[in-house]
């Protein structure tokens, strides 16, 4: 059976690209069981310091399958399948110790936003446009709103969730769902670009990082200051921060960096 998401590396950057563009890459029990595949090699693989999430066609992800997703009475089925298995696959992506890159070949929609939104950063082409259409369907944006709102403005996620009001990609990045919007010339050099300065960083100093972002602003001010002190302290006498300070003072690029840059 032909596989709905393919695989590569390059240069330390493995590369994820959903690949059904007939159903605009919508979130199958397929899809995502191909996907945490991806993404298991990818975490496992030594050589991929970098993962790139992205997608073929003009759209990156509209949403779950609704086909999928109905209930089934003759069965007696609850239905609903691709609600069991997002969870996990948005777990994958936001613990991810190596950083992701979501680079959106265009539009997304709902479920797809989930995916953006627990990337760590996300580049798009200024032509996509993006809308959480749940309520208009009678649903919520539950699962995605996990990540989603750890990326919105509060206003801005009431605006967007409540309306199912599509927006463009500029706007995306006001909101603080994107990172950047550029013109889809530009879209490759700009994910290469970040990639690169990310292949660049420490990777225990980039996993830690990470959690860094996502958990310090929750900690009381003094006991985030004590605890980053021992932090800071623990990482310039470890063996990767000795290793880059001495890189830095030989002028030569640290042992962690690929061969290619």
């Amino acid at each position: 059976m032909t596989r709905l998401v393919h695989q590569e590396l390059v240069n330390g950057v493995a590369t994820i690209t959903l690949d059904s563009p007939p159903n605009r890459n919508a979130l199958s029990v397929r899809l995502l069981s191909d996907l945490k595949d991806r993404l298991d090699w990818a975490l496992a693989e030594p050589e991929a310091r970098v993962i790139v999430l992205t997608g073929t066609g003009k759209v990156f992800c509209s949403g779950a399958d609704l086909k999928e997703q109905r209930a089934d009475p003759a069965s007696g089925a609850a239905g609903a399948p691709v609600t069991a298995s997002f969870p996990e696959i948005l777990t994958l992506i936001w613990e991810s110790p190596k950083p992701v890159i979501c680079r959106l070949n265009g539009t997304a929609r709902a479920g797809g936003l989930g995916l953006v939104a627990a990337c760590d950063l996300s580049i798009a082409p200024l032509t996509a446009s993006f809308a959480f259409t749940e309520v208009r369907l009678g649903v919520v944006p539950a699962m995605i709103a996990v990540p989603v709102l750890r990326r919105l403005d509060s206003r801005a996620a009431a605006e967007y969730f409540l309306t199912g009001e599509v927006f463009d990609a500029a706007r995306a990045v006001q909101i603080g769902l994107l990172t950047r919007a550029v013109p889809e010339e530009e879209l490759d050099a700009t994910t290469a670009r970040y990639a690169e300065l990310l292949a660049r960083g420490g990777p225990e100093a980039l996993a830690i990082t990470k959690r860094l972002i996502r958990d310090l602003p929750e900690v009381p001010f003094e006991e985030g200051l004590r605890q980053m002190a021992e932090l800071s302290a623990e990482r310039f006498t470890s063996e990767e921060g000795q290793e880059g300070i001495a890189a830095f003072m030989q002028k030569r690029p640290p042992s962690w960096v690929p061969p290619a840059l």
